[in-house]
């Protein structure tokens, strides 16, 4: 929650007059990254403290074999499209940084005759608790995200990640590739790297495949090396959609009554719900 934003809401709780104070009482904190700043920050809530982490701290899941593809924007399609057909019809989440992105990505993943549904921070509540429940019963094998789905959410069997999108920082990407290889098990992580869009991300990348004793490429050193472009995401724009976007159906809002299709509002920002 520290990490999120909720900070306000945090100290609300802690200073609440029916909360016995920090002396007397025990409190546990729990983070999959705990950056420093975080750290920090939960010292204000603790008194003599222990902290005690599994693995290197801030480290990827070793159980999750990384690949990084250099790809420039233009190819992602393609480069999803060959990952997906050696899925089959194992759960494949995508991560993609816009939502616009998502259900334009969906829509097209589905003309493909993949089914797929995507999730993100525009949607009404019950639409994402349909596409989530159509993803883990297998309805439709793919789903496209937002960082609405990085953290919070546990989906057993998620076979394979991708990264269409890198996210702007490497504790996003370590979120992310956590929604596989989970409880023990194994699962793959795959990220298109884009010199245009994701220089600022090479060193970070290095650092975290290094700990989890993954491959590092050698593009990647030179990268590094020689710098690239900004760091952030992007992605194909692309019109609104349906929440699942089956062949027979894409472009038809779910589950609601008469009236234009679509969203109407958005919900509460993207990182507000897990």
């Amino acid at each position: 929650m520290l990490d999120m934003g909720f900070e306000p809401d945090v100290r609300c709780l802690v200073g609440h007059p029916t909360m016995p104070a920090k002396g007397s009482r025990q409190t546990l904190m729990f983070s999959a990254t705990f950056p420093e700043a975080i750290q920090m920050l939960a010292r204000e809530f603790l008194v003599d403290s222990v902290m005690l982490s599994v693995g290197i701290l801030g480290a990827a899941n070793s159980d999750v074999k990384q690949a990084i593809y250099q790809v420039t924007q233009f190819d992602k399609r393609n480069k999803l499209l060959e990952i997906l057909g050696e899925e089959g019809s194992d759960r494949v989440m995508v991560f993609v940084e816009k939502k616009k992105t998502a259900d334009f990505l969906a829509a097209f993943i589905s003309q493909k005759g993949i089914k797929t549904t995507s999730i993100h921070g525009d949607r009404y509540q019950r639409q994402r608790e349909e596409a989530l429940a159509d993803f883990r019963r297998g309805t439709c094998p793919v789903i496209v995200a937002t960082a609405v789905a990085a953290r919070g959410l546990d989906i057993k069997d998620v076979r394979h990640v991708v990264n269409y999108d890198l996210p702007q920082s490497v504790d996003e990407y370590v979120h992310r590739v956590g929604r596989t290889g989970r409880v023990g098990n194994l699962g793959k992580a795959s990220s298109f790297y884009d010199s245009e869009t994701n220089g600022a991300l090479a060193r970070p990348l290095i650092k975290i495949l290094s700990e989890s004793q993954q491959e590092v490429p050698d593009w990647l050193e030179n990268e590094a090396k020689y710098g690239g472009g900004g760091g952030g995401g992007g992605g194909f724009g692309g019109g609104g959609g349906a929440k699942s976007y089956n062949s027979d159906s894409w472009g038809s809002s779910s589950g609601g009554g008469g009236g234009g299709g679509g969203f109407n509002q958005p919900v509460a920002e993207e990182e507000d719900w897990g």
